[in-house]
């Protein structure tokens, strides 16, 4: 008897529906062939073992497993529950009417309970797509599939309730889930807000440019100075997620097996804080079949690198790429993935080797020569796409036992959700730009007019501080994300001053 079962392959962020056909015959042998991995083959053993222990068992016939489409390869484990289902059906022990109407996913423990897998939500939208009626799949898996409208998620719990439910011998209850209300309860909640800094008035106004503008940051000051505690902030500053980014970060989170049972959509700007002692893989995405990387987890939010010149400059020379482009794109003999990368860099630093160049208070320890050796880690292309170079000093006594109230977050948060309205308006009908940062060369000098004064400010900077065509447009960019700020309709002269300020590390004369 021939018998065919619905599962589902995630490549990337998409997913495509894999067809199980399990055919059986007389004899004793058992074939599972259509590419499946080491992974995909061990499943024998659990469905075995998950079948025994929930009074069924593997039929003693010939039986030919294969999972169409057979030219991709198959992996991981989260087929065991489809290949079982199918097994069960062409033995008979099951009814097959409903099957072609249900995709069926899930990892087989040895008792027969289901294990969560990776990837529900994409696997949700291409079941829709598809037009079958539901999904059955782990009950840790179901809140996040649930996302998807119009259709029905099961949240199964073991082997036993799916075979039930088949044979009309139990009746399951989709789980629902209001996604605008779950969605806007809450889009605001951070745990970290900029009223608990005190002083570095500066730094909080060069971080909300930033974050106005989507800029590149890089924090550079001696320890202690507070670099790592304002830029756990920032993601509070930033305008909160549309739906829409919503849905693709979580897509991206749920590929990479980063969301809880507890968690169905994510809702907040993710925040990503990689250790400097990451790989150019584990940073941008890889593997057999590719898996999104630290910069494609950072999507719509920040990716922190704290510490920059101690990560390998072969780590960092990867992220210049996704940088400008704000995708990754990942080749393989067989596929090539492209994985989304739209994120604000924000890096920090020591100046120096034992961290107390231009320390007002600590004298620098460090050799000659030794200080601009160490800044030389970070490349000049790299340090060229940071828009905003900005020096952290440590915040002396009497501000930092100062009890006055600061300014929180959600005031800062409210003039840059004001400035990207402007961005907004300003690019409306433009695909993929959506703030300053994101300006194309071509429209920056339309979108970026400066006045006669302010083309001999930027002439005389550009001479002085020895700056590159690319610092050029960044500083246009930064200065019009100033203008934006001021509800200025043209740059003015001092937008592009303090833009120029911004580029600290450019200088010729800096840690010589």
């Amino acid at each position: 008897m021939l018998v065919k079962t619905f599962g589902s392959a995630v490549f990337g962020i998409r997913a495509i529906t894999v067809t199980v056909e399990v055919y059986m015959d007389q004899g004793i042998q058992f074939f599972m062939v259509g590419l499946p991995d080491n992974a995909v083959k061990e499943s024998h053993q659990r469905i075995e073992s998950a079948l025994r222990n929930n009074g069924q068992r593997i039929p003693g016939k010939k039986i030919i497993i294969n999972m169409a489409p057979a030219d991709i390869r198959k992996e991981g484990s989260s087929y065991d529950l489809t290949i079982a289902i199918g097994i069960l059906a062409a033995n008979e022990i099951i009814k097959t009417d409903k099957l072609e109407k249900y995709m069926i996913m899930g990892e087989l423990s040895l008792d027969g309970g289901l294990m969560p897998i990776k990837g529900a939500l994409p696997i949700a939208i291409e079941a829709r797509d598809k037009g079958f009626k539901g999904i059955l799949l782990p009950m840790q898996n179901a809140r996040e599939a649930s996302i998807v409208s119009e259709l029905d998620v099961y949240g199964i719990t073991s082997i036993r309730e799916v075979i039930d439910f088949f044979n009309d011998e139990l009746q399951l209850l989709p789980t629902k889930m209001n996604v605008a209300d779950n969605f806007n309860g809450q889009v605001s909640q951070y745990e970290h807000d900029f009223s608990d800094v005190r002083g570095q008035e500066n730094i909080k106004r060069a971080l909300e440019i930033g974050a106005a503008g989507g800029h590149n940051v890089i924090l550079i000051g001696p320890p202690g100075a507070g670099k790592t505690m304002l830029a756990k902030r920032i993601p509070s500053i930033l305008p909160p997620l549309n739906l829409q980014e919503a849905l693709e970060t979580t897509k991206i989170h749920s590929v990479a097996g980063k969301l809880g049972s507890h968690r169905s959509l994510v809702v907040m700007r993710p925040f990503r804080a990689p250790h400097h002692t990451i790989s150019n893989m584990a940073l941008v995405g890889g593997g057999s079949i590719p898996q999104p990387g630290e910069i494609s987890l950072a999507h719509n939010g920040v990716l922190f690198l704290d510490e920059l010149p101690e990560f390998k400059r072969t780590v960092l020379e990867v992220l210049r790429q996704p940088m400008e482009d704000r995708v990754v794109t990942v080749s393989r003999a067989k596929m090539t993935l492209e994985f989304p990368a739209s994120f604000m860099l924000i890096a920090a630093m020591n100046p120096c080797p034992c961290g107390y160049y231009n320390h007002p208070s600590t004298d620098c320890q460090c050799k000659s020569g030794e200080v601009q050796k160490y800044i030389n880690r970070i490349s000049g292309p790299l340090f060229d796409r940071i828009d905003i170079h900005i020096e952290v000093v440590p915040v002396d006594f009497k501000r930092l036992s100062d009890s006055r109230p600061t300014e929180h977050s959600v005031d800062i948060r409210n003039r840059v959700i004001e400035a990207r309205k402007i961005q907004e308006q300003r690019f409306e009908g433009m695909a993929g730009i959506h703030s300053n940062s994101q300006i194309p060369s071509k429209m920056l000098r339309e979108v970026c007019k400066i006045s006669e004064t302010g083309n001999r400010l930027l002439k005389t900077a550009m001479e002085k501080l020895g700056l590159s065509a690319r610092a050029y447009d960044r500083i246009l960019k930064v200065s019009r994300t100033i203008a934006d700020l001021d509800h200025a309709a043209d740059i003015q002269t001092e937008h592009l001053a303090e833009a120029i300020n911004y580029r600290s590390l450019d200088r010729d004369s800096w840690g010589r």
